[in-house]
């Protein structure tokens, strides 16, 4: 990390930073060791019939998708899954704007993790002006009453902030743009967020000072180093609830049954597809 650059949140970092990345073995081993600990929690939701609510909210290249993919990577799609709506459509236009959020929240025994949320009113939508002045404003008061309307529900919600300096996002986009993987993730959008630096700044901070509530705060994740800020992110969420192991019966496998007289049909009655790792295989020996 630079010295003195400029942050996420349009602060200068202290030049006394030290730049210290975390060793890909030790990354590994706490990675897996956390997400061991994300199956407890989806256990202990089924078995308790709670409810958990995750907003990830941030720059555009932030890191939110790639914690999201970190977190559900071993978890079942039954019980945690990913709220990513696209943009609305003219009929939900017609709608009390958090109306379309609201049938994506958990039921009981559910995680839902909202990779971006109602916040787009907050920032993208007042930023580009897809939003009037006034349903921003109105956003912005009643905000705080739906989020308390969701926990006085009894659902667990967490905010979490992922903020990232100018120059990181910078090279990030410049990384998508050259990386065939990922080239889709670079959209017009993401090329205003550059141009339009200080004015996503400002809706942030506009946007804090409404919604960062005693009841429902708001965590900034610093994630110029995306594997810290996974590590960081995840072990906060697990440290905010108070989840406990589930006790599972102890699963014995039968032993094989003795077979009858069933006989396989024959093999070329069947569709098979192509063997193509034997081509790869056969590259390799030899020397291609």
């Amino acid at each position: 990390m630079s010295k003195g650059h400029t942050n996420g949140d349009g602060s200068a970092e202290a030049d006394d930073k030290v730049d210290r990345k975390i060793p890909k073995d030790v990354y590994r081993a706490e990675l897996f060791r956390l997400q061991t600990e994300l199956v407890k929690l989806q256990e202990w939701t089924k078995a308790t019939g709670a409810r958990v609510v995750v907003v990830f909210e941030g720059r555009d290249a932030a890191g939110k998708g790639g914690t999201i993919k970190r977190i559900t990577e071993y978890l079942s799609p039954r019980v945690a899954r990913i709220a990513a709506l696209p943009a609305p459509t003219e009929r939900e236009r017609g709608q009390w704007y958090f109306q379309r959020y609201i049938e994506h929240l958990p039921a009981r025994g559910e995680i839902v993790l909202f990779d971006r949320s109602w916040y787009n009113r907050a920032g993208v939508e007042l930023v580009m002006g897809f939003c009037t002045p006034q349903e921003h404003q109105l956003f912005l008061r009643q905000c705080p009453i739906f989020e308390q309307m969701i926990i006085d529900e009894g659902i667990i919600l967490r905010k979490y902030w992922f903020s990232v300096s100018d120059d990181e996002q910078l090279r990030r986009f410049k990384s998508r743009r050259n990386d065939p993987l990922r080239r889709w993730k670079l959209s017009s959008m993401d090329l205003e967020s550059v141009y339009r630096w200080e004015e996503y700044s400002r809706a942030k901070d506009q946007m804090m000072v409404h919604t960062d509530t005693p009841a429902s705060p708001w965590f900034v994740v610093e994630s110029d180093n995306k594997k810290h800020a996974r590590l960081n992110m995840i072990a906060h969420l697990l440290n905010s609830i108070d989840y406990d192991e589930v006790e599972h019966p102890k699963v014995e496998l039968p032993k094989r049954p003795v077979l009858g007289n069933y006989h396989r049909p024959p093999r070329e009655l069947s569709t098979y597809v192509d063997d193509y790792v034997s081509t790869l295989i056969g590259d390799r020996e030899n020397g291609g």
